[in-house]
């Protein structure tokens, strides 16, 4: 980082009486923002404290967190999301924080079945998500899709949204790896949160799933009942990207896919702790394989 990226701390001196920290990285998105922390204070249960790390905001986003007293963090340019999100964490007040995406609108009682979950365990090794509601299709077995309540903030149907997102057909999944998801402080402060090698962030959440399992997180639970709606904004398109894809495969001597289906079995049917994987044939072959990718792209650039 240089002068310019350095980050200012701002902490509201309004306090507030939450449950959750909810963590909220923003790049210039100030309407999606806005429907996102709206959609949290209308339809939570409970009350949360909510910190939102700036990129840049040049187009209002400091002026307006200022003017609703909420807490947030600072970068004059964009640091990336691994940056973001550790900074904001900085500022959490409570013991149970929640990474979110601003393109995001949270349903009426999204917050209780969740905290639930958290109820239901004698211990903090957990990860436990929200489920979206995206309008477009998708092979991404851990989101209700397609249903359309709009592309766009200028599209978004929230009427209809509100009138039929209880009743999408959907079961509890595993596995982690999507926003919203909800850990405890202790857990994300003992794996480092996000890994800032993976700036500007591709591949930091399967690497962060990574580090969750390492240190011995095995209760992954995504809550069918507890529903965002993701608009799935365009932010990620206008950064240059870093190969997280290689940098994860050099990291930990397999590829992001292959940790998902062997290890955390992502987007299977809910049942419970997830177990060990199997010291199969399947697995052995599937680690050769990426042992053998890892060796020929040890010269190719990450960044």
């Amino acid at each position: 980082m240089n002068d310019k990226d350095f980050i200012s701390f701002h902490p509201s001196s309004k306090k507030v009486d939450g449950v959750f920290s909810i963590l909220i990285p923003s790049w210039n998105n100030l309407p999606y923002l806005k429907c996102c922390i709206n959609s949290i204070r209308k339809n939570s249960h409970f009350t949360h404290e909510i910190i939102v790390h700036v990129n840049e905001g040049n187009d209002g986003t400091i002026e307006w967190l200022k003017e609703q007293e909420i807490s947030y963090t600072h970068s004059k340019n964009n640091v990336g999301v691994c940056y973001a999100l550790n900074s904001a964490s900085s500022l959490a007040t409570y013991d149970l924080i929640l990474l979110t995406d601003d393109d995001k609108y949270y349903c009426p009682g999204w917050d209780e079945p969740l905290l639930n979950e958290v109820k239901k365990l004698d211990h903090i090794y957990f990860a436990i998500n929200a489920t979206s509601i995206e309008w477009k299709s998708t092979t991404n077995k851990c989101v209700i899709t397609p249903y359309n309540f709009g592309s766009s903030i200028e599209e978004f149907d929230e009427e209809k949204l509100l009138k039929e997102y209880k009743n999408l057909p959907f079961e509890d999944w595993t596995g982690g790896n999507w926003y919203p998801m909800l850990l405890h402080k202790k857990i994300w402060t003992v794996i480092g949160g996000l890994s800032i090698e993976f700036s500007p962030g591709m591949g930091s959440d399967p690497d962060m799933m990574m580090k969750l399992w390492n240190v011995g997180v095995r209760y992954y639970k995504g809550v069918s009942e507890a529903r965002v709606y993701h608009f799935i904004s365009k932010s990620v398109s206008r950064i240059k990207k870093n190969d997280g894809y290689l940098q994860f495969l050099r990291k930990w001597g397999m590829t992001s896919s292959t940790f998902f289906h062997f290890y955390l079995r992502l987007g299977e049917k809910f049942n419970g702790y997830t177990k060990e994987p199997e010291n199969s044939l399947a697995l052995n072959r599937r680690l050769f394989k990426d042992k053998i990718k890892r060796t020929y792209t040890f010269f190719k650039k990450t960044h």
